[in-house]
């Protein structure tokens, strides 16, 4: 009878609308126990029962680090321990676009030694005489020295076809490292063997046979063996080619899914059915090599570790041919977080390199991963919902189940919020707050009213904007006349024309329509026209907060006030003429420029008004004293 291995989801889907039950997301990965009585899933939950939630109160990922077990070839002495063998310098680089001149990949190496793969497979010494100076380099420099605490050094790998020309270029290049190895491949799928090499089994099976041989008598202990489309093979096939290299002294046994054809099941099952009825598969290491043409690149390397496989291949950011490769940080990363569901396997990783890793990776590649991918990219840390941004504010493993320093990323702010057109008033007013703005109720209502129609049209709000908004609208001087509507005609075919409606702290509504040398020139005119208070505009300035066509733009304005107002100096009494400053912003520059200009006329009718009421006070006093005098 089968039975079932199922990954589940802790989100729950409600399977029938009609009941309240709700039942795992889940893939079902299926095996025989009759076939293979030996194999113990790793990842046992039965459809219909229920997920039961995470019992840690702490990230999931906080598992204590252990220590890497010596290295042999053919031998892990602790059994949970998952080999991690990056091949981001040879499939990673056979990405359309992704070449890597030989200094790039000598850092992207020394990254590697410092993130603690045990395995970098340097290149293909055998394709050109750079990348085989490359791999001479890195086995050289990075293969000899220890990076890091624990004076981890890898093992460095070169590839090569199953010929004596490509194997002695591979030993040629890697034999310099402390820990050299050569992997070499040849195909064991029909449809390769008739199309591709146009060999028979018989032939195919000798030339592994020997040229395993052939690399191990060259000097090389550690020989990697691949049946290249091992996930389209024949099985027989597949386990007799295989006891014939282990013969010929490999060590370790690489299972690809070139194409990325298998399902989670069926790949578990062909490394439970290849190391159940494969002779001699005790003295090697089984290893995965997945490709991610149907995006199962990640979940079938698991499926492989939880089936007994204790190596896997795998790429910074899941570079590689077509679709990619299983993604290192997302196989290490599920093996730490979910290390007990997983029977206890471990990686040697330092998961701290992760993101360092990722930039770099990029940066030499060329490759930038989209924002929404899993554990590296731009979006993996980042809240815009108000629903999360809540509870990341109340509780940070609602939404996070991997806290960011674990993999080296600081963010901006302690919770990753991003603030967007999503945004609650929670996140919003924790946002001023860290900025150092403490402001009353009723004046953070009139700014999130301002920062909602500004985040309607800008995908994202930026703290400058926040601060050129908060500006704009909370650090104004009383409002005598606001901005009801604008509208401006300019260009090339005529004079630019502003309609400008102003309203009156009384609510009267006024509206003037003027022409000016420009838009922003047009709105001054209109503006001056509904105020009719005399000024003199001195400066205009105008900057973007950020980058990008919906920036915000900031204006500054300062303009000469009434002539009739001139204040004394108090130092030595003489009159001025006073000016006055306002600033204004908006995603339209005339918006922008017409809300500084009232915020400087604001001031100075607020002050023109101040002085009048002062003088008339006076005058009033005056005439009272005068008054008084007379009488007496």
């Amino acid at each position: 009878m089968a039975s079932s291995l199922i990954l589940s989801s802790p989100k729950p889907l409600s399977i029938n609308p009609t009941t309240s039950r709700s039942h795992s997301l889940s893939a079902t990965f299926s095996f025989n126990p009759a076939r293979n009585p030996t194999f113990t899933p790793l990842f046992s939950l039965s459809s219909a029962t229920p997920v039961k939630p995470h019992s840690k109160s702490v990230f999931c990922c906080s598992a204590k680090p252990r220590t890497r077990p010596e290295y042999i070839p053919n031998h892990i002495p602790d059994p949970n321990y998952v080999r991690v063998f990056d091949t981001t310098l040879r499939d990673g680089e056979q990405s359309p676009g992704a070449t890597m001149t030989s200094a790039e990949k000598l850092v992207i190496a020394r990254q590697l030694s410092r993130l603690g793969v045990d395995i970098i497979e340097a290149g293909f010494p055998a394709s050109s005489p750079d990348d085989l100076d490359a791999v001479r380099s890195i086995a050289i420099e990075v293969g000899n020295n220890p990076i890091g605490a624990d004076g981890h050094i890898p093992v460095i790998c070169g590839l090569s076809r199953c010929n004596k020309r490509d194997i002695d270029a591979a030993w040629e290049a890697v034999k310099h490292a402390k820990k050299p190895r050569i992997h070499t491949f040849i195909a064991t799928s029909e449809i390769h063997m008739q199309h591709k090499l146009r060999k028979t089994k018989e032939e195919v099976v000798q030339i592994a046979r020997e040229m395993v041989a052939y690399a191990r008598n060259l000097g090389c202990p550690d020989v990697e063996f691949s049946p290249e489309d091992a996930g389209r093979s024949n099985r027989e096939f597949l386990y007799h080619i295989l006891e014939e290299v282990i013969k010929a002294g490999a060590t370790t046994l690489n299972i690809p899914d070139t194409v990325g054809y298998n399902l989670p099941g069926e790949f578990a099952n062909l490394i439970a059915d290849i190391k159940k009825n494969t002779k001699g598969i005790e003295n090697v290491i089984i290893s995965t090599h997945c490709q991610n043409d149907l995006g199962l690149a990640t979940a079938n390397t698991l499926g492989g570790v939880s089936a007994g496989a204790r190596q896997v291949e795998v790429t910074i950011n899941g570079i590689g041919e077509r679709a990619g490769n299983a993604s290192l940080e997302e196989v290490v990363l599920t093996i730490k977080c979910r290390q007990d569901e997983m029977g206890g396997v471990y990686t040697g990783i330092n998961t701290e390199h992760i993101m360092m890793s990722s930039k770099m990776v990029q940066e030499h590649s060329g490759l930038i991963v989209q924002p929404h991918k899993a554990i590296v990219g731009a979006n993996a840390f980042a809240h815009e919902s108000g629903i999360h941004q809540d509870g990341m504010l109340k509780h940070k493993e609602t939404y996070e189940i991997i806290s960011p320093e674990d993999i080296g990323l600081f963010r901006s702010n302690e919770y990753g919020i991003v603030l967007g057109k999503l945004s609650g008033r929670h996140a919003v007013k924790t946002r001023l707050t860290e900025l150092g703005y403490d402001i009353s109720d009723k004046e953070f209502e009139d700014f999130f009213k301002r920062y909602k129609e500004v985040a309607e049209k800008k995908k994202r709000v930026t703290d400058e904007d926040m601060e050129a908004l908060l500006s704009d609208e909370i650090f104004q001087p009383k409002v005598i006349w606001s901005l009801g509507e604008i509208q401006v005609t300019c260009g090339t075919l005529g004079l630019s024309t502003a309609t400008v409606k102003l309203v009156a702290s009384d609510g009267e509504e006024k509206i003037a329509c003027s022409v000016g040398t420009g838009p922003v020139d047009a709105a001054y005119n209109a503006i001056d026209s509904i105020v009719q208070v005399p000024t003199v505009l001195k400066e205009y300035s105008m900057n973007s907060v950020t980058e990008g066509i919906d920036a915000i733009a900031t204006t500054r304005v300062v303009i000469g006030g009434d002539p009739s107002i001139t204040p004394k100096h108090t130092s030595n009494r003489e009159t001025f003429n006073r000016t006055f400053s306002g600033s204004g912003a908006a995603m339209d520059i005339v918006v922008s420029s017409v809300r500084a200009y009232l915020s400087a006329l604001n001031k100075m009718l607020s002050f023109v008004t101040v002085v009048k009421a002062t003088r008339e006070s006076s005058e009033s006093s005056k005439t009272y004293h005068n008054t008084e005098q007379n009488s007496e």
